[in-house]
């Protein structure tokens, strides 16, 4: 099984809960790491252009890029569910590595402003999962623009779509996400 994403770009209104909700949720410092980030993506030429969000986190991807790159192998991913992992004990932290956050075509490895600062990034609210929760960001949506569950859930619920602006899919590590794109 693999979990994953839903997003669908109709519904974000770029109101940066998700993110907020994420950081609290996670004692994330203020500062440069997101877990959940918010992308505003401009598009048009006056007098008819429009604005478009994208919520993004890490994808959980099926071959994650950043576990060959790992030096220590402190990523790793979850057989049971496909959640992507890091051990901060034996990340080897920014200064001394952060190859991970490199092979990350997604953004999702994440490290702090701090000296020796490890790899950061969502877990999908693991600890909310195993309790039978949704994550955070998918509870604190107020347009009801996240969900998350198993990919074969997802996909029959919400479609196939897996690129929408501002996020193009790699066939090569198959990011879990599903969206709705706003055309």
């Amino acid at each position: 099984m693999q979990i994953g994403f839903y997003f669908d770009q109709t519904r974000c209104i770029g109101c940066f809960t998700c993110v907020v909700a994420c950081k609290d949720a996670h004692d994330v410092a203020q500062g440069s790491v997101n877990w959940r980030r918010v992308t505003e993506i401009e598009s048009g030429k006056f007098p008819e252009v429009s604005v478009t969000f994208l919520s993004s986190a890490c994808y959980h991807c099926s071959h994650p890029a950043c576990i060959s790159t790992c030096p220590p192998g402190a990523i790793h991913k979850r057989e049971r569910d496909g959640i992507v992992v890091v051990d901060g004990e034996i990340c080897l932290g920014k200064d001394d590595c952060g190859l991970c956050r490199e092979a990350c075509p997604y953004g999702a490895p994440q490290f702090g402003a701090e000296e020796k600062a490890k790899m950061e990034k969502c877990d999908l609210c693991l600890d909310r999962l195993l309790a039978g929760k949704s994550p955070i960001c998918v509870a604190a949506c107020r347009t009801r623009a996240l969900d998350a569950g198993p990919m074969d859930e997802l996909r029959f619920k919400y479609g196939r779509a897996n690129e929408t602006r501002g996020m193009v899919y790699s066939i090569k590590i198959e990011p879990s996400i599903i969206f709705k794109p706003k055309n």
